[in-house]
């Protein structure tokens, strides 16, 4: 049971909102493109998430990323790492917060009425009051939500098949094949939550079969929706995937899809950054679970509620830069003893966060 629940808040926390801009960035760049960055892009993370949790199960003392890179890098690296990975996941946050009270508010708005912006604040209550609880309740409620997850999607494909265009998958759009990289890296994302996994299982190996099987059955997971989605929709694609469905049914199973997956990654984002203000920075428990949950509801109210923009930006900056600080973490680990492919790895989501950061700046 104990793999069942770490198994099922890993693959909670990688498929969340980012799984809505897949089929967006299939439609900019082209499926083969897509299915390009897909490949590299979760070896990438896979290395990444591996690598990281031999120095979470090297390590005594229950740190979090910042307690990491303290004792490996120096103490300016720990409140470097905080200013990252807060930023990191915080966009992730605010991109649930974002597409979450949007399909609520799709979904209930035509019998209950209210607005999106009090759809968002209801999503965020609920999910705030299972953080309070902490992650036994959240790993219990994960399972049931992915099973919940898995019997959509399963009845959303049954209903979608025969409407899929297979011609859609061929096209590719020149000039975009950066595109994808961010939003890509956001979908694939579950760094922050494997302190967490590691106190669910007792086990280095079952933690590394938990790290492979939950990225490829995410990545399998993504590619069955992103057929669905663009399949169907074609040039119809909208940029949260689900409005630009033309089939009533299929529409309604899409933002319980989304609402399910975009609360599961909620619910442990916000725990992991609750545990990190509390574990290495020993801020009292209620204050650093009110900032975990507060912060995307502000960025919410200053105007930051373009969805696309916020996950390509969360993901090629501030995941990018993460992911820098774990190769250096686990540099200093094993005593430099460094392959040419961590190098090679570090150069890529270094100039990924640059080119993001450029694009934006024009």
């Amino acid at each position: 049971m104990e793999f069942l629940k770490a198994l099922s808040v890993f693959i909670g926390t990688i498929i969340g909102a980012g799984i809505f801009g897949l089929p967006y960035c299939s439609l900019k760049a082209g499926f083969p493109v897509v299915f390009i960055w897909f490949i590299f892009l979760s070896f990438a993370v896979a290395i990444l998430y591996l690598s990281y949790a031999k120095v979470i199960r090297g390590t005594k003392g229950p740190k979090r990323l910042p307690g990491y890179a303290e004792m490996y890098l120096g103490k300016k690296w720990k409140y470097i790492s905080l200013a990252v990975i807060a930023t990191g996941i915080s966009g992730s946050l605010l991109a649930y917060l974002i597409i979450g009270g949007e399909f609520l508010f799709k979904l209930f708005s035509p019998f209950l009425g209210g607005s999106v912006f009090l759809y968002s604040l209801f999503f965020l209550t609920a999910g705030s009051l299972l953080v309070f609880r902490g992650i036994k309740s959240i790993a219990g409620t994960e399972v049931v939500l992915l099973l919940f997850l898995l019997l959509v999607l399963a009845v959303f494909f049954g209903n979608a098949f025969n409407d899929i265009n297979g011609s859609y998958f061929l096209n590719y759009e020149r000039g975009s094949f950066f595109f994808p990289y961010g939003i890509i890296l956001f979908s694939l994302w579950g760094a922050s939550v494997i302190p967490e996994l590691n106190e669910i299982v007792k086990s280095s190996k079952k933690l590394n079969v938990i790290i492979i099987s939950g990225i490829i059955l995410s990545a399998l997971i993504y590619f069955l929706f992103i057929a669905i989605v663009f399949g169907i929709s074609g040039e119809a694609t909208s940029k949260d995937a689900i409005s630009g469905l033309s089939n009533p049914l299929l529409s309604t199973l899409g933002y319980i899809l989304g609402i399910i997956t975009c609360f599961t990654s909620f619910l442990t984002l916000s725990l992991v950054l609750k545990k990190t203000l509390c574990n290495d920075f020993k801020i009292p428990d209620n204050l650093a679970w009110a900032i975990s949950c507060l912060i995307p509801l502000v960025l919410l109210f200053f105007g930051f509620g373009k969805f696309i923009e916020v996950i390509s930006f969360t993901g090629a900056v501030a995941l990018g830069f993460e992911s820098v600080i774990l190769m250096l973490i686990y540099k200093r680990y094993v005593k430099n003893k460094f392959s040419p492919l961590f190098y090679f790895l570090t150069l890529v989501f270094v100039s990924g966060a640059v080119f993001e950061i450029i694009y934006l700046l024009k």
